[in-house]
């Protein structure tokens, strides 16, 4: 349904015909790692997050899934050679 609370106009799939559902009756404004990500709303009461209702709980065990700010660093796997394999290469060329 679409919210009448404070992101009003856009979809939650908290809000029903008797009101929020959330935890607390609202949802709750974002936390400072949230501050340069795209997905933040701008209202009149504060900054909210149009993706979750609870940002700060998406920040405890790491990133946040959705955030835009920040990048994924990709490791390259990196092959161990063995010394000793590595020296019967070369000796049989």
């Amino acid at each position: 349904m679409v919210c009448q609370t404070i992101k009003s106009g856009s979809e939650c799939a908290f809000m029903s015909k008797k009101g929020c559902g959330f935890n607390g009756g609202s949802c709750h404004v974002i936390s400072e790692k949230c501050e340069r990500c795209s997905k933040v709303l701008e209202n009149s009461t504060g900054q909210y997050c149009m993706v979750y209702p609870d940002p700060a709980s998406k920040w405890l065990m790491g990133n946040c899934p959705t955030a835009t700010h920040i990048t994924k660093e990709i490791k390259e796997a990196s092959q161990k050679l063995n010394p000793i394999k590595a020296s019967k290469r070369s000796s049989k060329h």
